[in-house]
């Protein structure tokens, strides 16, 4: 059971092993390299996604989330996506079979990972290819699924606008996620895109759910965390997020995430 070579860039899954015996859980873990980027796919199953270390992106049509080694994004079934990734991680990749999904959230979302879901996951990942027996599977996979449950959500998910991409919102979106530095202000950014002001602020707020300069800064912050996690000093993360000091930065980064900056690199 496994992902195919990334060599490959393959993502395909043989869950086949861990219906055999009924499990509610079953699980697959990977090596990724950096740069690697798996295509967008879907799972007919309840999907968590864990990286044991570096940084994973997961890309839907919803939006993006970024998963440290202290969270994991938990998908409904059906959810097409692709994974991208900054730096090279350990990934793990857990299945839950559809009738104990309704025990789980019914939306799309980033989870705390305390000590023991994470080596529940690590476990229940490598548990064929170790060959767990099928009952210590069983009981595992019931354990995770009440540890998953009792998780708060954490604000690692960045909404993204429906639509074509030529839409005026998502030429602004896309372009400021290449370029987070971009301080150009909504008015300027509505005269870039050829709309008007308060169309510009209306569109952006239906579109992703928060206003501009709200979407401005989870984007900011979030992109941050590739460069904490890269080793980069905190003041040139700051800088090249878009933040004019250091300051500033671990102001905002405390209010988003609870703890500054350097605490976050600390617990990871």
């Amino acid at each position: 059971m496994g992902f195919s070579s990334p060599e490959d860039s393959g993502h395909a899954l043989n869950l086949s092993a861990g219906e055999a015996f009924g499990s509610p859980v079953s699980g697959v873990a990977v090596h990724y390299p950096a740069g690697h980027v798996v295509p967008l796919h879907t799972h007919p199953h309840g999907h968590l996604i864990y990286a044991d270390r570096g940084l994973l992106r997961v890309e839907a049509e919803s939006g993006q989330w970024l998963v440290p080694p202290t969270a994991a994004v938990w998908l409904r079934s059906g959810v097409a996506h692709r994974l991208v990734v900054p730096v090279a991680l350990q990934a793990y990749g857990l299945f839950v079979r559809d009738d104990v999904c309704a025990r789980l959230p019914a939306t799309d979302r980033v989870v705390h990972v305390p000590g023991l879901l994470r080596e529940l996951i690590m476990v229940l990942g490598r548990a064929n290819e170790q060959g767990t027996s099928s009952r210590r599977i069983l009981l595992l996979g019931e354990l995770l699924v009440e540890e998953l449950q009792a998780q708060p959500v954490l604000p690692l998910h960045l909404p993204w606008p429906a639509g074509d991409a030529s839409s005026p919102t998502q030429r602004v979106c896309q372009a400021l996620l290449d370029n987070p530095r971009d301080d150009a202000s909504a008015t300027e950014w509505a005269k870039r895109v050829a709309v008007g002001d308060k169309t510009f602020h209306r569109h952006f707020l239906q579109s992703t759910g928060m206003t501009f300069g709200k979407w401005r800064q989870q984007l900011r912050l979030m992109s941050s965390l590739t460069l904490l996690m890269q080793g980069m000093p905190i003041t040139q993360v700051a800088l090249a997020s878009g933040y004019n000091s250091h300051s500033a930065y671990s102001t905002a980064f405390s209010k988003q995430f609870g703890k500054p900056p350097s605490a976050f690199i600390a617990n990871t």
